[in-house]
């Protein structure tokens, strides 16, 4: 089975970066070595991974990837933290944005490892 990404990356200049692969390895080996000069994070090496999910459906990797993108500096940072009570409290707006705990309306599986957490989402 074919499997996606949504990643987060940390730059040296304590910004975040947001992408999707279906290839993890790789593409943080492209950021790291500055393969595309027009990039956001080609000037902000190195960077490190902070939080990734890995996806079944390439649609929904998608979609949760445009959402992360719109979230605050402080929501992403509770995610990568792990403290998802802190997710909805760090909404913009809570009735016009749709980005909410939604994202965890699928069964979790949450394995530690290293300093970073791996996200397996299924249907409920």
């Amino acid at each position: 089975m074919k499997e996606y990404y949504i990643y987060i990356l940390e730059c040296a200049d304590k910004t975040y970066y947001t992408g999707f692969t279906s290839n993890l390895e790789k593409r943080i080996q492209e950021h790291e070595s500055g393969k595309y000069k027009d990039s956001y994070t080609h000037k902000r090496r190195p960077v490190k991974l902070v939080f990734y999910a890995s996806f079944s459906d390439v649609n929904m990797a998608i979609e949760k990837e445009k959402q992360i993108k719109k979230w605050s500096k402080a929501k992403k940072k509770a995610l990568i933290e792990g403290k998802y009570e802190d997710l909805v409290n760090l909404e913009k707006n809570n009735l016009k944005n749709s980005i909410s705990i939604q994202f965890f309306s699928f069964t979790q599986k949450i394995t530690r490892c290293a300093s970073r957490y791996i996200f397996l989402f299924a249907h409920s």
